[in-house]
């Protein structure tokens, strides 16, 4: 049987990366402009590795249900699964904070 729920996931962190990505395209303009060092790189990278779990993702989607439960065991697949997105959206965090604070910092 296919796996719908698997397919939801990937399509939520794919929308991750996604997001990831526009950030990474903004902070690079607006880093020109502001001529602040290069940390949108980050953001790529956190694109990157969301854009590797969701090829693992999909690797396994047409596997089934079944398969899914079993991949819960085995440390590898939980850390391209859970580990990859978690660790790329703390990169993203981290660099929005350094290139976006600005905006809370104004006042009036």
């Amino acid at each position: 049987m296919f796996d719908w729920t698997g397919l939801l996931a990937t399509i939520g962190i794919a929308g991750l990366g996604v997001a990831l990505l526009v950030l990474g395209l903004l902070s690079q303009r607006l880093g020109s402009v502001t001529r602040a060092p290069r940390y949108y790189i980050g953001f790529y990278l956190g694109t990157l590795l969301v854009g590797v779990s969701v090829l693992a993702r999909l690797l396994n989607i047409g596997r089934g249900t079944l398969a899914a439960q079993e991949l819960v065991r085995d440390p590898l697949w939980v850390t391209l699964y859970i580990g990859l997105p978690a660790f790329a959206l703390t990169i993203g965090v981290f660099i929005a904070w350094r290139y976006w604070s600005w905006l809370l910092a104004e006042r009036g």
